[in-house]
């Protein structure tokens, strides 16, 4: 039996992707799931997976979702980040409303999670992974700026939380994908075979969420290519 069996991980954007990669992932190691999507009737719950509604941009269904959670399994081990969407517009042609809506969704929803959850996750020495991207380490281009601006914040935002939970033992993790392929590349004309996939960006996520406290990792890039730093 897996020395994870009874711990708790809440996923954001479990639905599809990387998260319903993560969501698979962790529950062969006997993690239990309370996962978070918009339209939980669209997905099947069951025995250690708790289908609950959430939505970024509804700053009121963070606290709901952690009440659930912990309604249910009395605990939160983990937090994991991974709902995000992208405006791929240049920092000079977006505006106001998309600003709030970027990072609405890739930072504040994040941190109003982290915050519900916290108590919970200080009581378990728990974790926090943020899914990032390698947009929030360098600029490609000017239609990935705007993006980029707010996955800066999200690592950002992973550091801070690593920083404040030093002292409890709650450790936090940017992961720094690449290209993955999911449905928000497939318009791109990318060789999707070639790409990282979302398994394999989710057996690394279970790596850091085991890995005892003393094994602090601040950031993972990764990616499905040779790149100039990363």
């Amino acid at each position: 039996m897996s020395a994870a069996t009874g711990r708790v991980a809440m996923i954001s954007g479990a639905s599809r992707g990387i998260g319903a990669a993560i969501a698979e992932t962790l529950a062969a190691g006997g993690w239990r799931l309370s996962l978070g999507v918009r339209r939980p009737q669209d997905l099947a719950a069951g025995a250690g997976r708790l289908v609950c509604r959430f939505d970024a941009l509804d700053g009121a269904s963070e606290a709901a979702w952690v009440a659930r959670t912990v309604a249910e399994y009395g605990r939160i081990d983990a937090v994991v980040h991974n709902a995000g969407i992208s405006i791929p517009k240049t920092i000079i042609d977006a505006d106001d409303a998309d600003f709030d809506r970027l990072f609405g969704v890739n930072v504040k929803s994040p941190l109003r999670l982290t915050r519900a959850a916290w108590p919970h996750l200080v009581a378990a020495r728990g974790k926090v992974v943020t899914i990032a991207s390698l947009s929030g380490k360098r600029v490609k281009s000017p239609g990935s700026s705007f993006y980029a601006l707010s996955k800066f914040a999200a690592v950002g935002l992973a550091h801070a939380i690593r920083q404040c939970g030093n002292e409890a033992g709650v450790r936090s993790t940017a992961i720094c994908p690449g290209y993955v392929a999911t449905d928000m590349v497939a318009d791109r004309g990318l060789p999707m075979d070639q790409l990282t996939q979302p398994a394999d960006l989710a057996r690394i996520i279970r790596l850091v969420l085991e890995l005892p406290a003393n094994a602090s990792i601040a950031e993972i890039p990764v990616s499905w290519t040779v790149e100039d730093c990363y």
